[in-house]
Formats: C-alpha cells, sequence, structure tokens
C-alpha cells in the first residue's frame, strides 16, 4: 500500500474542477517559481533581507553590509530588478535600491513572519 496515493478513486468533480479553474496557468507558475527562485541564493537572500531592514540603500552600502565585492552586489540587483524584486531609481550619481511590495512579500514568506536582519 502506498500511503501517497488513493486507494480508491473517489474525485470530487464538481470540487476538483473548480480548484483546478482558480490555480495558476503553467506560464504564470514558471514566472511566479523564477521569482521564488531569486531567493534562493545566500547573496542574494542577505541582500533583498538589507533593503527591507534599510529601506533602500546604493550598491556600496549594500557590499559593505553585504561583505560582498560590488561588482557581485551589482549582479545580484539586476537579478532581483529583472524579477521584480527590487526597483532602483537614480539620484544623482548613485543607483538605489529598495525591496518592491512583491520582493517584500517573498521575503517575508521565505524568512518567516516577524524574521529580523539575518545572521
Amino acid at each position: 500500500m502506498n500511503n501517497e496515493r488513493c486507494d480508491l478513486l473517489c474525485v470530487d468533480a464538481p470540487r476538483a474542477e473548480a480548484i483546478r479553474e482558480g490555480l495558476l496557468g503553467i506560464e504564470d507558475a514558471q514566472e511566479a517559481a523564477e521569482r521564488a527562485r531569486a531567493l534562493s541564493d545566500p547573496t542574494r537572500l542577505m541582500l533583498a533581507a538589507a533593503l527591507r531592514e534599510g529601506g533602500e540603500l546604493c550598491v556600496c552600502d549594500l557590499a559593505w553590509i553585504s561583505g560582498r565585492a560590488q561588482n557581485l552586489v551589482s549582479h545580484h540587483l539586476r537579478w532581483l530588478r529583472s524579477h521584480r524584486l527590487v526597483a532602483s531609481r537614480r539620484d544623482g550619481k548613485l543607483v538605489m535600491y529598495s525591496l518592491t511590495d512583491e520582493g517584500r512579500s517573498l521575503l517575508g514568506a521565505v524568512l518567516g513572519e516577524g524574521a529580523g536582519v539575518i545572521s
């Protein structure tokens, strides 16, 4: 006996169909999985957590906070921005980064409710 399968076919067709109709399509699910993968990298997760704590930070600050090289931080920020988890704006010669609402929500889900700065 397999504990992961029903031994009896008992599909509640109306309920199952209603659930299936409300689910993400495969393309939306693929895109959501990519965004979730964005925070599977420890450096990107650390940068997102720093942005949650700091609000808006430049690459220099994020490099110092994370202990990573600026070019590596820039690379990861581009990746996060391309997945709409981080937004950027130019302030003179600086580029300032902040979490988007989507980035904040995903980070909260990954770290758990009430989680603080990652150590």
